[in-house]
């Protein structure tokens, strides 16, 4: 495994790419409301992320067709978007967006209710968010990685929900994905050592019901097994000596 130490260069695009990300997610999330298509969230996040001169991170990556993942109520990640998915009221919706900035990559996701929704999926939400908070206060030097994964389960699952383990955070920086992977779950071991600069896309998704999950015939989409509501929040990360640095926040 070989985790990279961003330069201070390095740094300061991945921190423009992140404030970029902020704003992207923050329109579309003013843009949610029933009766629009997920087709026209991706429509309308594409043209925000080439407004700003970047790339989106998630077009064509792997074969991927669209520039934002659009996942709703059952669907824990990688929906892909349609004209003829149209949010209703009562649904929960998540967005995962990329951007590339000069090179470098900034990831994030967050879950948005649509119009008025319950009680549960509203506190799903919540939880999946904080579970992200609790978990970047372990992100910093001298700690491990997996105190991370731990504290992010150990308080999903004070909650009774089911943490993902199929999918899992990751390093990022040149590539969307790099190393090492970041589980969201109770690690047996601690990992390894955390130094200063080095840069993490931390992303608890979790589950009302259990932690299974399961792949549609599409090879993207990823549903929940029993077919409950799931949440994803997402951030990416600077390391730094004290509290870490939340790059995809405004």
């Amino acid at each position: 495994m070989a985790i990279t130490i961003k330069s201070q260069r390095e740094l300061n695009l991945m921190r423009e790419a992140g404030k970029i990300l902020a704003d992207v997610h923050e329109q579309l999330g003013r843009f949610i409301r029933p009766g629009i298509s997920t087709l026209d969230i991706d429509q309308k996040g594409e043209k925000l992320i080439r407004g700003y001169g970047c790339i989106p991170s998630f077009l064509n990556y792997n074969g991927y067709p669209a520039s934002i993942c659009v996942s709703v109520n059952d669907e824990v990640v990688h929906g892909i978007p349609s004209a003829d998915r149209i949010l209703q009221e009562g649904d929960i919706v998540s967005l995962d967006a990329g951007v590339i900035y000069k090179g470098y990559h900034s990831d994030a996701a967050r879950t948005h209710g649509v119009g008025q929704i319950s009680p549960e999926a509203q506190q799903l939400i919540e939880v999946t968010k904080q579970s992200f908070f609790e978990g970047i206060k372990m992100a910093k030097e001298g700690m491990h990685l997996y105190d991370i994964s731990n504290a992010i389960g150990a308080y999903a699952e004070r909650f009774g929900y089911g943490v993902v383990t199929e999918l899992v955070g990751h390093g990022i920086g040149k590539n969307l994905h790099e190393d090492p992977q970041i589980p969201n779950f109770r690690q047996r071991r601690r990992g390894p050592k955390l130094y200063k600069n080095m840069t993490f896309a931390i992303e608890p998704m979790l589950n009302i019901g259990r932690p299974d999950v399961e792949w549609l015939e599409d090879d993207w989409t990823v549903v929940t097994e029993d077919g409950t509501l799931s949440a994803h929040y997402e951030n990416t990360i600077i390391v730094l000596d004290g509290e870490p640095e939340i790059l995809s926040i405004l």
